[in-house]
């Protein structure tokens, strides 16, 4: 079954599109985690539109959505080591199929704060703040971090 949720206790919770920014993103949190000494839980919100292509993607062939799943799990553990977290953080990994806000806002209602990025990889340049922020930043029940969009 494909996850639409996640069972998070504590920690930090950071979303990451897929975007260079969103490595920039996952990299504060985990230097926050890092110095707070707390687990940094890393999300990616997916859609059969926005997921990777699973290999068995081919003629047409639509694979099941658990393939689709697999594939976003390997692009963000891809994405965790570029962003180079210390081995001393304790990273779990998420990938969970739904609407971005919803998603992280339900994800992160235990946590001790959510970390997002101003805009994302759907966002249109001349915007400063994205939506998925602005709407994270009403929604939450937890503080929230909003890293501005500057790539190291």
């Amino acid at each position: 079954m494909v996850s639409k949720s996640a069972d998070i206790t504590g920690g930090i919770v950071v979303g990451h599109d897929g975007s260079r920014v969103g490595t920039t993103v996952v990299r504060r949190a985990a230097d926050l985690a890092r110095r707070l000494g707390v687990t940094l839980h890393v999300i990616r919100v997916w859609s059969v539109t926005t997921a990777p292509r699973p290999d068995s993607m081919v003629g047409g062939y639509v694979p099941p959505f658990a393939e689709f799943e697999r594939a976003v799990i390997a692009d963000l553990e891809d994405d965790c080591a570029a962003a180079g977290i210390p081995d001393d953080v304790d990273v779990q990994l998420y990938a969970l199929r739904g609407q971005a806000t919803e998603r992280l806002v339900a994800a992160a209602a235990d946590a001790e704060m959510l970390v997002v990025g101003t805009r994302g990889a759907g966002g249109f340049a001349g915007l400063r703040f994205g939506s998925t922020a602005a709407q994270v930043v009403r929604a939450s029940r937890v503080p929230v971090l909003v890293v501005p969009n500057v790539p190291d």
